[in-house]
């Protein structure tokens, strides 16, 4: 037996999220069957955790047993001939039977895409958020170096989320501006549900001017989430890179 971790690239927009769920289209499930049509085994595809209806992925990271006596190196290939266009398996790999690529995660980087142009884009319209209004940019380097460091991101967190604890850790938080673009990275030990897409509507709210940028430290310690911004819409956002 072997134990295979993939690194998965996809487009959220026609897929229910990461988690496999009974009559909706799925990326878990959707790659399990492609695994089923190659190994001809039901396969258990673990993944480093789950991305909302929506969101994309350029690096998301999953794993799964097989006695396929496929090559490794062939898998990728094979794969991705079962595959939606849509999902695409970048790598696989063969790795320790003890490797878990939820458990084992140490970090995860995301990244959020908001297009500050005044028409916005035809294109990618599915890839990133617009807002035609002008966006104070320095405000927003400010206000997102507040976010780095441990804290209680309760006011970040949408209802509904499952997590006992909302203490987590942010290892680097970065603002820039490429063109029209204004792209936010977050890297941290972990996220709550919705927590990038509601700090980068806050982050919209401060270059909008609502909210002071010096204020971001009392958002937190409030952990009252009607104090934050808006939750920005889903398609702005990817998981980009998973390390271990």
């Amino acid at each position: 037996m072997r134990n295979i971790k993939l690194t998965i690239e996809y487009d959220g927009k026609d897929f229910n999220g990461w988690q496999k769920q009974p009559d909706k289209l799925n990326i878990q499930g959707e790659i399990e069957k492609a695994i089923f049509l190659v190994t001809k085994e039901e396969v258990e595809l673990f993944g480093s955790g789950r991305t909302d209806a929506g969101v994309h992925a350029v690096g998301q990271v999953a794993n799964f047993k097989t006695n396929s006596k496929i090559p490794t190196e062939k898998l990728t290939y094979a794969i991705n001939s079962k595959l939606k266009k849509s999902i695409r398996i970048k790598e696989a790999k063969q790795v320790s039977m003890n490797f878990h690529s939820r458990y084992n995660c140490k970090e995860k980087t995301y990244r959020y895409i908001i297009n500050n142009s005044e028409q916005g884009t035809a294109i990618n319209r599915n890839l990133e958020y617009h807002i035609s209004n002008p966006l104070n940019i320095e405000a927003m380097k400010k206000a997102v170096s507040y976010f780095k460091g441990e804290h209680d991101f309760k006011a970040f967190k949408a209802s509904g989320t499952s997590s006992k604890s909302s203490i987590r850790t942010i290892y680097k938080a970065k603002l820039k501006k490429e063109k029209e673009r204004i792209i936010i990275e977050l890297t941290g030990n972990g996220f709550l549900y919705n927590m990038v897409r509601i700090i980068s509507g806050t982050l919209v709210d401060v270059g909008l001017g609502k909210i002071d940028p010096d204020k971001i430290p009392e958002i937190i310690e409030s952990k009252d989430r009607k104090k934050a911004g808006k939750t920005l819409p889903p398609y702005g956002l990817y998981l980009l890179r998973v390390k271990y």
